[in-house]
């Protein structure tokens, strides 16, 4: 029994529109106990919330199958009313949403019986995908047996009217046109008896057999085979959308070679454990996140971040499921399960982002509801209104009535939005790019300027220290021993800094304890059972210690775009100690690529205005310099009044900001904070991913407006030319289905999109 607002979640194979999901949740959504349904169309999901003694999971599967989907709980191959059995190896086709299903000497694929006949299973009036068409040409689909059933029964119509007389050879048409109607009228009843009576499949129906009924039997039959064409010129452009994401999966290889007792055995790579060992040959890719533990080699990791120049790695260094081993074999210590790894975090928030709907596809859905209701109102008072009003002849605007009837399904409509968010998202995340969503892809495209975090957001991340000042009677070994110990076991850039010169100086590291940072100003730590700090020097001048003459050396160490920080003692200055971390070597075309987008870019950072204006001066961008965590949340604001704000940081210390933006950034290469924090990601450490990202964003909202554009176009042309009598059935049947397929083609060009070349 499911518990109060459990989240459930199936597999639905067979949408290839977004009306198609939208029938899915208005089935699901009247259901008792059921509540927050949503239908990803692209990755094939359904989400709701079931209350506990409501309504039972078979009933939601049940209402879904009516409809003429399949379902099934996430993981399991979809099931169907009659089943037979496939011998292994099963096709990797079988499996539902591009998953494999594992081996068995057998496995039941469930087979709907509404399949088993070529012209059934027509839900939408489409013939929807079954998981065993995957991979199979065209005309060995359901869909492609539907077109090829439809389209002999036409020719055997129009040969039966040759060979006889026209009259005999309506009978024909009549024929071929019931036949290949019948499984669409059975969607149109299902749909109506849940509650849906304005569907693409009802409206289908009465514009053929209303057309029976006037004498145009030929055309409606032409309209029954134009109207299956279309569904699978459909479902082939769904399938390629789809295909973007399911590539992601396929990434991570399906075996992997664990080593146990200096034995190496093939197993399965979703049933790698973490601590074990895999051994990974060269032109291998790695099964799953891990570190290396012996050997050095060039990991490709382009499939992950995109990153085309590979990086070599060795002992000690992480690498990432999916990435290939370009040069040496190399053992590799998991360090994560396969349901974990970077590149199903990465699906995962693929699939995701796909729920969070741009505000667009929000009143796009608003204004589809009612635009079908009102098509069809207006195509009742064309048929009533000239016969009934000025005694125009019925037969001819029966005719333009039923022909309104099919222009309005607003299926080319409503999938504008989402089929172009999905091509983005794919192509996105296959250049290391993470949106999290419409949402998102919305706010970026509307960015006006960029915040930028300096500390391995616009340098590397990684300042080695310059120059060593001691305080009078101090020497160097006891100034660099003392910040070493109250840096200790720090993560900070800074202290990683001191802590390697103090490696390399070979310096004794002095016991410390009680070590902690003072927010913005520095770190203390109790040093030989005496206070000690590494601070700014402001802070150190406000504690005595840092004396003139060493303020005068910080100044002008500053002025060379370094960072100081003072060490001292109880009012005892022991010196300073410079560090510079270098900016990126991309940073400066960065901010070159956002002045040509008209975006501005300013740099938030807490080092002293010297240091800041060193850096910005050399990359071209303005600055605001020691800036506390609360300073940097108030500057977004500020820069928020002013247009929409997107922060780029490292998603950890600037979590604040990053949260006020209007859209927050997270840089790093797969990390777990990366990729699960702020609104969007970065994998790879490029800053001109920054201005490539908004450049996909924008391209992204124009190839929606394009599909709007494009879909309301159509309609509104063949509204006006069918009620003029210019246009008929089988061209508004063309207009329908043509819409769509034009709409998701135009949509898939956003995957051959490139959003690091600057336009």
């Amino acid at each position: 029994m499911a518990q109060v607002g459990e989240r459930r979640e199936w597999t639905v194979t067979g949408m290839d529109c977004a009306a198609c999901s939208s029938k899915v949740v208005r089935a699901v959504e009247r259901m008792p106990g059921v509540s927050e349904v949503k239908v990803a169309l692209m990755s094939e999901r359904l989400t709701l919330n079931l209350a506990p003694g409501t309504t039972q999971t078979d009933a939601i599967e049940a209402a879904v199958r009516k409809l003429g989907y399949g379902i099934a709980p996430k993981g399991q191959e979809a099931p169907r009313k009659r089943a037979f059995v496939i011998p292994k190896p099963l096709p990797e086709e079988v499996c539902c949403a591009g998953r494999t299903m594992g081996t068995a000497d057998t496995a039941t694929v469930a087979h709907d019986h509404d399949h088993d006949h070529p012209s059934a299973g027509a839900g939408h009036g489409h013939m929807h995908d079954d998981p065993l068409d995957r991979g199979k040409p065209w005309y060995r689909t359901g869909k492609g047996r539907l077109v090829l059933l439809t389209g002999a029964l036409l020719v055997l119509a129009w040969a039966f009217e040759i060979a006889t007389t026209a009259r005999i050879g309506a009978w024909a048409f009549v024929i071929a046109c019931l036949i290949g109607l019948a499984p669409v009228a059975k969607r149109a009843f299902q749909a109506a008896r849940m509650g849906q009576p304005f569907t693409i499949e009802s409206l289908m129906t009465i514009a053929a057999v209303g057309a029976l009924f006037i004498g145009a039997a030929e055309e409606a039959a032409l309209v029954v085979f134009l109207f299956a064409v279309g569904e699978v010129l459909e479902g082939v452009a769904a399938n390629k959308a789809r295909n973007g994401i399911r590539a992601l999966a396929q990434l991570v290889p399906k075996t992997a070679m664990v080593e146990t007792g200096g034995q190496l055995r093939e197993v399965a790579a979703e049933s790698l454990q973490i601590g074990q060992t895999v051994l990974v040959r060269p032109g291998e890719r790695i099964p799953a996140d891990g570190e290396i533990v012996e050997g050095s080699s060039g990991i490709d990791e382009s499939p992950v971040t995109g990153e085309s120049v590979p990086r070599t790695k060795g002992p000690g260094e992480p690498v990432f499921a999916g990435s290939i081993n370009a040069e040496a074999a190399l053992r590799i210590r998991v360090s994560k399960e396969a349901s974990d790894n970077t590149i199903a975090r990465i699906v995962r928030l693929v699939e995701e982002a796909e729920e969070a709907r741009a505000p667009t596809e929000r009143f796009i859905d608003r204004f589809s509801r009612w635009y079908m209701p009102v098509v069809v109102g207006i195509a009742a008072l064309v048929v009533l209104v000239p016969p009934l009003a000025f005694g125009a002849d019925w037969d001819t605007w029966i005719y333009r009535g039923l022909a309104l009837l099919l222009i309005g399904c607003p299926c080319a409509l409503v999938i504008s939005v989402p089929a172009s968010i999905a091509s983005a998202l794919s192509s996105g995340a296959r250049r290391g790019l993470l949106l999290k969503g419409g949402a998102v892809i919305e706010a970026a495209a509307k960015v006006t300027r960029v915040a930028f975090d300096k500390t391995g957001t616009l340098t590397v991340g990684k300042p080695v220290v310059t120059d060593l000042v001691p305080a009078p009677g101090i020497d160097e070994a006891e100034l660099l021993s003392t910040a070493a110990a109250v840096e200790a076991g720090s993560s900070h850039p800074l202290a990683q800094a001191i802590l390697r010169r103090a490696a390399e100086a070979g310096v004794t590291i002095p016991a410390s304890q009680g070590g902690r940072a003072i927010v913005g100003k520095g770190v203390e730590a109790m040093v030989d059972g005496a206070p000690a700090w590494v601070s700014s020097p402001r802070h150190a001048a406000d504690s005595a210690g840092i004396e003139a003459e060493g303020t005068h050396h910080a100044a002008e160490l500053e002025a060379q775009g370094k960072t100081v920080v003072a060490v001292f003692r109880d009012r005892r200055p022991l010196g300073l100690v410079a560090m510079r971390d270098e900016p990126r070597a991309d940073a400066a075309e960065a901010m070159r690529q956002l002045k040509a987008l008209d975006v501005g870019a300013t740099m938030l950072t807490g080092d002293n205005p010297r240091t800041a204006a060193a850096i910005s001066g050399h990359l071209g961008l303005e600055f605001r310099a020691e800036m506390m965590p609360e300073d940097k949340l108030t500057a977004i604001r500020d820069m928020g009044g002013q247009g929409s704000v997107m922060m780029i940081g490292d998603g950890i210390n600037d979590a604040p900001a990053l949260k006020q933006a209007g859209i927050g950034v997270a840089m790093g290469s797969g990390t777990d904070v990366a990729l699960e924090t702020a609104d969007a990601a970065i994998l790879r450490d490029r800053v001109t991913d920054v201005p490539a990202l908004i450049r996909l964003s924008r391209r992204t909202m124009g190839n929606i407006r394009q599909n709007v554009a494009l879909a309301l176009g159509l309609k509104a042309v063949f509204l006006v030319t069918s009620i003029l009598g210019i246009t008929g059935l089988w061209i508004a049947i063309m207009a329908d289905t043509g819409a769509t397929v034009l709409v998701t083609l135009n949509a898939l060009r956003l995957l051959g999109y490139d959003p690091a070349k600057a336009d």
